[in-house]
């Protein structure tokens, strides 16, 4: 049933990744790949929810996948809207010239689809589990990833609110970014914790372990803080912030 199941899930999220590649070539903006992020999940857990017999521990799951991922569309839709496309895949389009298309299916949307599904893999082990009853470590899943919804919604808005108004080389330094340079890849790293702890009594549990993994690799490493960080490179009010102000863990800002 494991088998089958995460065989059904890639055959999903391919067609989903070949659907939103198609619609980036033709609005010219690979920037959607963002909005299709979130809503992949939602779309991978509702096949799940079809294919196989429906649990309370995957109903938990499917709520808590909801939330975040309509939510984190939503905010790109609405950071993203009337703008031009972002400056990362501005970039790689001048980068890869006249293999741009091939690049962009393969580098963008179809390894967006691999790390997607990595990611899901305690949603996936989930589903493909025998109903057992709720425990304390559902609980605690929940807890954690509430907080990390605190985070990631409220860095977000705190982030929006400020960039209304910021003039051009200021740094948000107050709120949650007082605590931490990166609020929102917390929360995001945090939920996924969460959700992993919610399916860890299903069935070959540990193996979800897989997504949290992932995604605090790629927040820690690869294509979160480091990218972003990259862009201010040279900037003296962020160098300054950045010497006392946690890159990732909420903390006191050093005096």
């Amino acid at each position: 049933m494991i088998a089958d199941t995460i065989f059904f899930s890639a055959e999903v999220v391919l067609v989903y990744m070949i659907f939103w590649f198609v619609v980036a070539m033709i609005k010219k903006r690979n920037d959607v790949a963002d909005i299709a992020w979130g809503l992949g999940f939602i779309v991978l857990t509702l096949s799940l929810l079809w294919l196989n017999p429906v649990t309370i521990r995957m109903l938990v799951i499917s709520a808590l996948v909801f939330l975040w991922g309509s939510r984190l569309a939503i905010h790109i839709y609405l950071r993203n809207r009337h703008k031009k496309e972002d400056f990362r895949y501005q970039k790689w389009r001048e980068d890869w010239g006249k293999w741009f298309i091939p690049r962009t299916f393969l580098q963008v949307f179809l390894l967006q689809g691999f790390f997607l599904l990595l990611i899901a893999t305690p949603i996936v082990i989930t589903s493909a589990s025998c109903c057992t009853g709720l425990n304390w470590l559902d609980a605690a899943g929940v807890l954690i990833w509430l907080v990390g919804f605190f985070f990631e919604t409220i860095g977000d808005y705190q982030l929006s609110q400020f960039l209304k108004k910021k003039n051009h080389d200021e740094i948000l330094t107050s709120g949650l970014w007082q605590y931490t340079r990166h609020p929102n890849y917390f929360g995001e790293v945090m939920q996924w914790w969460g959700v992993f702890l919610v399916g860890l009594s299903a069935s070959y549990g540990w193996y979800g372990l897989i997504g949290p993994l992932t995604i605090t690799f790629l927040i820690l490493k690869v294509s979160g803080i480091p990218m972003l960080e990259k862009k201010y490179k040279g900037n003296k009010k962020f160098e300054e912030y950045k010497k006392t102000t946690s890159a990732f863990f909420p903390w006191p800002p050093k005096k």
